[in-house]
Parts: structure tokens; C-alpha cells; sequence
């Protein structure tokens, strides 16, 4: 599981950030913590869920050049695309709302974009959209998932997080349209 973002702290509390939110709470949920993996370029924990030991990753490049902490971790360990599950902003879904999403285009998400380039072009991989809504104005979408984002729609997003680790289950045993039903239905 990938978590994108930027790395420093001037990004943490910025909406481009909330596949990075996932992940950390997916790993206080299974008590574990990421530790920083130079070869992966990126921080990286192993979790266990369902019996199951899950690597999470945290890429430590920015959000463009994600592809090379998940591509390195990938051939590392010999995975196929569809084994991975990318958590990653969604400016077209309002905050708060959250959509499994297996295939199909990439929506203009550059971080998506080189992960897809880097994993050879496959759009097998699975993702997590986080819904963080869209700016009143086109021309402000970079100022809006760059800029701190408001406690209010923080905490929608938060929420909806918590949701997905009723869905840990399901997610690692590859029961992904039970996934996607339970999701869909709930949040």
C-alpha cells in the first residue's frame, strides 16, 4: 500500500497529502511505525492485517516522481502492479468521500501519472481515491491541494479514513469488489 504525498513539513497539513494521512493511519491502527529505506526512497513499515503481512509505503520523493519509491519497491519484491493499492488526493470527489478505483484513466493526477509510467506504462495497479473537493475557481487547483487545508474538512477526511479498516480484511485477501460494495455503501 502507497501512500502519496509531498515529504516535509511545510506539506503535511496540505490536502496533496491525504494518501500520506491513509497510510499513517493505517499503521497506528495495526501498531506498527515506518522507518526510512534508502533503496526504496521512501519510509516504509510492514503491517499485518487478516494474517497477512502488508508493506506500506510512505515515497519520500514529491509527488511527480512517485513512481521511482514505488517501482523500486515493486521490482525489490518482485510485485505486479495489481498487487499494489495507491491512496492518493481526489480533487473530484468532495472532502470526506472515498472510491476504490481499479483501471481506467488517471485523471490528470500527475503522482498517479508517474507511478503508471514507472510500473511501464500498467494501470493495473488499485487506488483509494480521497475525495478533498475541488476550488471554486479552475485556475486555483494547485494553490487548493497545496494550501493547509481547513480543520473542518480535515476532520471529514479523517472520518472517512476510518472507515477503510473495516475494509483491511477484504483489501489484502484480494476481495476487491467486496471492497469496493462495502466502501461505496458506507462513505
Amino acid at each position: 500500500m502507497v501512500g502519496l504525498g509531498n515529504p516535509g513539513d511545510q506539506y503535511l497539513s496540505t490536502r496533496h497529502n491525504a494518501g500520506v494521512w491513509f497510510l499513517q493511519s493505517l499503521a497506528e491502527f495495526s501498531k506498527t511505525t515506518f522507518k526510512e529505506e534508502k533503496k526504496f526512497f521512501g519510509r516504509v513499515a510492514t503491517a499485518r492485517f487478516s494474517d497477512l503481512e502488508v508493506l506500506l509505503l510512505l515515497p519520500q520523493t514529491y509527488m511527480n516522481e512517485s513512481g521511482r519509491s514505488v517501482a523500486a519497491i515493486a521490482n525489490y519484491y518482485k510485485m505486479n502492479a495489481s498487487q499494489i493499492l495507491v491512496a492518493h488526493d481526489e480533487v473530484d470527489l468532495p472532502a470526506g468521500r472515498l472510491r476504490l478505483k481499479e483501471g481506467g484513466g488517471l485523471a490528470g493526477h500527475n503522482g498517479l501519472r508517474d507511478v503508471s509510467r514507472s510500473l511501464a506504462s500498467k494501470l493495473d495497479f488499485k487506488r483509494l481515491r480521497i475525495g478533498v473537493g475541488r476550488p471554486k475557481f479552475k485556475e486555483d487547483l494547485v494553490g487548493h491541494v497545496l494550501g493547509k487545508i481547513p480543520f473542518f474538512e480535515r476532520k471529514l477526511i479523517d472520518d472517512s479514513i476510518l472507515i477503510t479498516h473495516s475494509l483491511l480484511p477484504e483489501l489484502v485477501e484480494g476481495q476487491w469488489q467486496k471492497a469496493m460494495h462495502k466502501l461505496h455503501t458506507a462513505c
